[in-house]
C-alpha cells in the first residue's frame, strides 16, 4: 500500500474506496427495484382482469333516405306593415290585436268629415253638368245651339266628373284596408291620434301557408329539385314535424357564400309556424337506401380511424363475453344514428356505451336497462 510520508494511505485511494462502494450501493438499489417492477408485472399478468358492465346493441339494417340539412328562417306567403298615404287624425279602429281579417276589411278610419262634403260637393256640381249636357245635347239635335256650346257643356262634364272620382280617392285613403286575408299584428295606437303619411300602422301577415327561406352550398346544388320532400323542425313545436315541399331554387349563386337561396312552402292551418321563427330543414335527395346503422355512441372516433368493440362470446376459458376491438368505416349521420359503411356485419354485438374502459380480451357484463338514444329524429330530454 502506498503511503504518504507519515505512514498514511494516500487521500486519492480513500477517494477511490468510497467511489466504488457507493455504487455499489446505487447498483444493489437499482437491481431490488427492476426485480421488484418485473414481479409486480408478472403478478399483474397473473392476476383476473375485472369484468366491465356495458351496454350492447345488434347491428342492423334500416330504412336510410338521404337528406341535405341546413337552417332556415320562415317567411309570411304574404306579409306587409299596412300605411296610410296621407296623415291624418285616428277616428276609429275596428279590429283587436290578432285578429283574423278578410281582403277589404276597414281596419283603421281617420277624420274625413272635410272629404266627404268636399265629395258631395263634387257630385253636385256633377249633375249639374250632366243635366246641362242633356239640355245642350237636345238643342244641339235641333240646331239650337252651335257646335262649340255643346263641346263645351261635354267637357264641362267630363270635367265635373273627374273630381267626383277625385275626391272619392282622397276620401278612400282615410280608410285603411285590408289587402288580402291574414292576421294583424299588435296596434299601438288609440282614437285621437295623429298618423303621418306613410308611418306603419299595423302588420298583416297570411299564415297559410307559410315559407321557409335556407342556403345550400353550390356542391349539393344538383341534388336539388323542385317538388322534392322537406321536413322542418322548430325548437318552439320539437315533438311536431311539418312536411313542405321545395317550390323555388334562386337562379344565381351569391357571390361572397357560394351558396344558393331555395324556398320551401309548408301548409300552416294551425298557425304554429310564425314569420321570422328559425327551423332546422331538412331535404329529402336521391332515392331511400338500406343502411347498416348503430347509435353514434358505439363509434369511438381517433385519428388513425373509427373503432367499436364487438362482443364475443364466452369461450372454454372464459364463462363471461369478452371485448374485441374493431375498426369500421362509417358514414352519414341521422339524429343519434350513424351509417356503417364497413368493418361490421349484420347481426354482430357491438358495445353501445362504456367502451372507453375496455381493451382487447376484456371480460363483459352486458346490462341493457339503459341503453344509449338510437333515434333517427330525437327531441330534446326536458320535453
Amino acid at each position: 500500500m502506498a503511503r504518504t510520508e507519515s505512514g498514511k494511505p494516500s487521500t486519492t485511494r480513500r477517494m477511490t474506496i468510497m467511489v466504488i462502494s457507493v455504487g455499489l450501493l446505487l447498483a444493489l438499489l437499482i437491481g431490488w427495484n427492476v426485480l421488484g417492477q418485473i414481479m409486480m408485472k408478472k403478478a399483474a399478468q397473473n392476476m383476473p382482469v375485472p369484468p366491465q358492465t356495458v351496454t350492447s346493441i345488434k347491428t342492423r339494417y334500416d330504412e336510410w333516405q338521404p337528406q341535405q340539412h341546413a337552417v332556415g328562417s320562415l317567411r309570411a306567403s304574404r306579409g306587409a306593415d299596412l300605411a296610410f298615404d296621407v296623415a291624418g287624425v285616428i277616428a276609429a279602429i275596428n279590429f283587436k290585436s290578432g285578429d283574423s281579417v278578410q281582403p277589404g276589411d276597414v281596419l283603421v278610419q281617420l277624420r274625413s268629415e272635410d272629404d266627404a262634403a268636399l265629395l258631395n260637393q263634387a257630385e253636385t256640381a256633377a249633375a249639374l253638368a250632366k243635366v246641362t249636357l242633356d239640355r245642350a245635347q237636345r238643342q244641339i239635335n235641333v240646331k239650337a245651339i252651335s257646335q262649340a256650346d255643346f263641346d263645351s257643356a261635354t267637357a264641362d262634364f267630363k270635367a265635373k266628373q273627374a273630381s267626383v272620382q277625385y275626391a272619392r280617392a282622397v276620401l278612400a285613403k282615410k280608410q285603411l284596408r285590408a289587402p288580402f286575408a291574414g292576421r294583424v299584428g299588435i296596434i299601438t295606437l288609440s282614437p285621437g291620434a295623429y298618423v303621418a303619411a306613410g308611418s306603419a300602422v299595423v302588420t298583416l301577415q297570411q299564415l297559410d301557408p307559410v315559407y321557409a327561406d335556407f342556403n345550400v352550398p353550390q356542391r349539393n346544388l344538383a341534388e336539388l329539385k323542385l317538388g322534392q320532400r322537406v321536413t322542418l323542425r322548430s325548437d318552439a313545436h320539437p315533438d311536431r314535424e311539418f312536411e313542405a315541399r321545395l317550390t323555388a331554387i334562386d337562379p344565381k349563386i351569391d357571390l361572397s357564400t357560394r351558396n344558393v337561396r331555395v324556398e320551401a312552402s309548408a301548409a300552416n292551418p294551425d298557425a304554429l309556424l310564425v314569420p321570422g321563427m328559425f327551423v332546422n330543414v331538412a331535404v329529402d335527395v336521391g332515392a331511400s337506401a338500406r343502411q347498416l346503422t348503430l347509435p353514434q355512441a358505439a363509434i369511438t372516433f381517433n385519428p388513425y380511424g373509427e373503432t367499436v368493440f364487438l362482443v364475443k362470446p364466452p369461450t372454454g376459458k372464459q364463462d363471461k363475453p369478452t371485448a374485441q376491438q374493431a375498426f369500421v368505416k362509417t358514414g352519414a349521420t341521422r339524429g343519434d344514428q350513424i351509417a356503417i359503411l364497413g368493418g361490421v356485419v349484420e347481426g354482430d354485438e357491438v358495445v353501445s356505451s362504456g367502451q372507453l374502459k375496455l381493451k382487447n380480451g376484456t371480460p363483459l357484463v352486458i346490462d341493457n336497462s339503459h341503453p344509449p338514444s338510437d333515434q333517427a329524429n330525437p327531441t330534446p330530454q326536458e320535453h
